[in-house]
């Protein structure tokens, strides 16, 4: 007779963005993968990070006798200075934000949930989610017992992520309840730019209800329309009064530092208890990689010229192949939809108007990392996307949008990239001509 399994551990299965890299990986006949399934940037880190990384034993380094030591709970200070540094490069206003570095934006997002939400048993508080959301946050909500609502934003037939309209949104508060909002201005995985006036109307529910807003900012800088760069940061007490003490953002090296390995993420707040019991509550983990924090710190120096530099060069980098992509899809398989490249480095493609009844986006996923194959240049291709199933809450009796959709990472390199329309539909032909 077996020890018993937690019901957690029983039941678990992989989050859907990592199933098909899982499957993929049992694979031994030599195709290779196009991975577009995880956001896991291809891009180097920024020259002052490299420099530090390459040289560890530079007579300013902490480590240059070789001593690894633990740093403070709440982080290194030029760690958290990089941070607000960072922030400060987009314009705003850094005065009074307390920040702490976390082990990875998975360890954030416990905190947050830890410290907005009652236990789900109570079945108050809930975190109130905007579908399609970013999978963890229901992932983390459910390891650490606490419940998350959502409202749903629909994919429009023109490739636009379109919001309730914020008379329905300020009746599910009344309705569900939440004592926090989760937004991502930059959206993972729709590729949906939520602009200023937007923020605005969010965070004066947040307001009226007495919620905090959450703000997920790992894209912040990353935006291809004519506006300016949107934040929780560009929020004031002029335009949102009260506002003030509510505001929590997730700020990372991962996406537009192009650094997802270091894992160092931070939590930033205008609230100072907030922060303060984050960081007890963390005092058990100790300390986030002291290496990697210090590879991080650089960017403590780094001029805002410097930084906004490197944007826009990323942001040509980006909405370069998005556009290429989005076009060369729509040519291949007309009336497939694909998002609206307006921020972020994702797009979401629905086949509902193409494919057969039936059409499961995670079986498809499934087809392409267990058997798809398509032959270019003498080798042996498939592609790896993320099905978007997960990225919705829906009750039983509902149909789930992301059924039939997919979400596309742009990670890797142009040339790679530039294959994925081409194997997008081949791939989907096959599945459909098998599928009975």
């Amino acid at each position: 007779m077996r020890s018993k399994l937690s019901k957690q551990f029983e039941f678990r299965e992989p989050s859907d963005i990592r199933r098909a890299q899982i499957e993929f990986m049992k694979r031994i006949d030599g195709i290779q993968a196009i991975n577009t399934a995880i956001g896991n940037v291809s891009l180097p880190m920024h020259p002052a990070m490299q420099s530090r990384m390459f040289h560890l034993d530079n007579p300013e380094s902490p480590f240059k006798d070789w001593v690894v030591k633990y740093t403070a709970t709440v982080g290194a200070q030029e760690a958290n200075d990089a941070v607000l540094n960072i922030i400060a490069s987009s314009w705003f206003n850094t005065t009074w934000l307390y920040s702490q570095i976390t082990d990875g934006g998975s360890q954030a997002m416990e905190l947050v949930l830890l410290w907005v939400c009652w236990p789900a048993w109570t079945d108050q508080d809930p975190l109130l989610l905007i579908d399609a959301a970013y999978t963890n946050y229901n992932a983390f909500a459910q390891r650490v017992g606490r419940k998350t609502v959502s409202i749903k934003r629909d994919l429009q037939d023109d490739g636009k992520f379109t919001l309730p309209d914020f008379a329905d949104i300020e009746k599910a508060i009344q309705e569900k309840k939440p004592n926090a909002i989760v937004v991502i201005p930059y959206d993972n995985p729709t590729g949906h730019f939520y602009d200023l006036e937007t923020m605005k109307a969010i965070a004066k529910l947040c307001v009226k209800y007495n919620m905090w807003m959450i703000s997920d900012e790992a894209y912040r800088e990353l935006y291809y329309t004519d506006q300016s760069a949107s934040s929780i940061r560009a929020l004031n007490e002029n335009d949102v009064p009260w506002i003030t003490g509510r505001r929590i953002s997730i700020e990372t090296a991962s996406k537009v530092r192009n650094a997802c390995g270091l894992r160092i993420w931070a939590l930033v707040t205008d609230n100072q208890d907030f922060h303060t019991k984050a960081v007890a509550e963390n005092t058990a983990w100790l300390c986030s990689n002291s290496i990697w924090q210090y590879i991080f710190g650089a960017l403590a120096h780094e001029s805002h010229k410097n930084l906004n530099d490197r944007y826009k060069k990323q942001r040509e980098y980006y909405f370069g192949m998005m556009k290429i992509l989005t076009l060369k899809l729509k040519e291949k398989l007309p009336w497939i939809i694909v998002s609206s490249p307006d921020a972020s480095i994702y797009s979401v493609v629905d086949v509902k108007n193409i494919a057969k009844p039936g059409f499961d986006s995670l079986d498809f996923v499934l087809f392409c990392a267990q058997k798809g194959s398509v032959a270019r240049d003498d080798k042996l291709y498939t592609l790896l996307v993320s099905p978007m199933s997960w990225f919705y809450t829906v009750d039983e009796w509902e149909f789930n949008p992301g059924k039939t959709q997919m979400r596309i990472a742009y990670v890797e390199t142009p040339e790679k990239m530039d294959l994925v329309p081409d194997l997008f539909t081949q791939l989907f032909q096959e599945y459909e001509k098998n599928r009975i």
